[in-house]
């Protein structure tokens, strides 16, 4: 099958200096979009840049510097984009972290409610008004199949009374499902539409920041068992390309298709409790 002609259209991908986030940005590139890659580090972004940018004959592939766990270098980011480009096509929330010990954030967040949700929801609202200017357009947020048998607990989203980093992963990637379904109902008739992805278990870097017992386990693990960057990159490469999925929306897919979240994710009052949580959680730096 051919590959879709993605020249004059523009994407950001967050977390694309390594794992799914690099294969992404560089088979996009090679359908020729303007691609802009984002990445908390600036050697290991520009590196990978140059790796993209050879891999796939496109040089029309940018880097944006930018720490997702601080709201205020996520405004900062959206800002540099917007003065950068004049569209978005497609966005891509792919950017995570997992943590054995809790951490907090610059704004004395979570760190990984910090990464994995807050960033998702403030870089998406920030972005929003361009993405409906330029539709037909798209956004694909990362989760994981680990969502499964989770919940949230509100009265402790920050994790104050107990932690468990495998417990605070799951449910932050059941909060990328909920946001994914709450934010679908607000784009009805926008031209925007958003999709929310499991990537299999995948032999990427995610999870070296983690130096506990469990990153240190599970990263040989990862690297037998897991499924390859190549592989777990290929639904969200479709999402955000194929021309068969242009008019889906609000759907849940594992291997290129749709289906059936956790019975959890379709809670719609969960929905928008988290959805007002996390917008009080960015007004100091938004309002949406």
């Amino acid at each position: 099958m051919p590959q879709p002609d993605l020249t004059g259209r523009v994407i950001l991908v967050t977390g694309a200096n390594s794992g799914i986030g690099k294969v992404t940005a560089e088979e996009l590139a090679k359908m020729g979009a303007t691609l802009v890659m984002v990445s908390r580090d600036r050697e290991r972004g520009a590196t990978a840049l140059a790796e993209v940018r050879t891999a796939s004959g496109n040089q029309d592939v940018h880097l944006l510097l930018g720490d997702l766990s601080v709201q205020a270098e996520i405004v900062a980011l959206a800002d540099q984009f917007k003065a950068q480009f004049d569209r978005l096509d497609v966005l891509v929330n792919n950017a995570g972290v997992f943590l054995n010990n809790r951490e907090e954030s610059a704004d004395g967040l979570e760190m990984t409610f910090a990464v994995n949700h807050l960033a998702y929801f403030l870089l998406t609202q920030l972005l929003l008004d361009m993405l409906k200017a330029s539709s037909p357009a798209r956004i694909v947020n990362v989760s994981s199949g680990a969502h499964q048998g989770s919940s949230l607990n509100f009265d402790d989203l920050q994790h104050e009374q107990s932690y468990s980093g495998f417990q605070v992963y799951r449910r932050s990637k059941l909060m990328n499902i909920l946001f994914t379904y709450a934010l679908d109902r607000r784009l009805t008739g926008s031209g925007v539409t958003v999709n929310v992805i499991h990537p299999g278990f995948t032999r990427t870097n995610f999870g070296r920041r983690d130096n506990g017992l469990m990153g240190k386990l599970a990263m040989p693990f990862m690297a037998l068992m897991g499924r390859s960057a190549e592989k777990g990159a290929e639904t969200v490469i479709y999402l955000a390309s194929a021309p068969e999925v242009a008019d889906v929306s609000g759907k849940y897919f594992v291997d290129k298709q749709a289906v059936k979240s956790s019975p959890e994710s379709y809670d719609e009052d969960v929905q928008e409790r988290l959805w007002q949580v996390s917008a009080g959680l960015v007004k100091p730096v938004y309002l949406p």
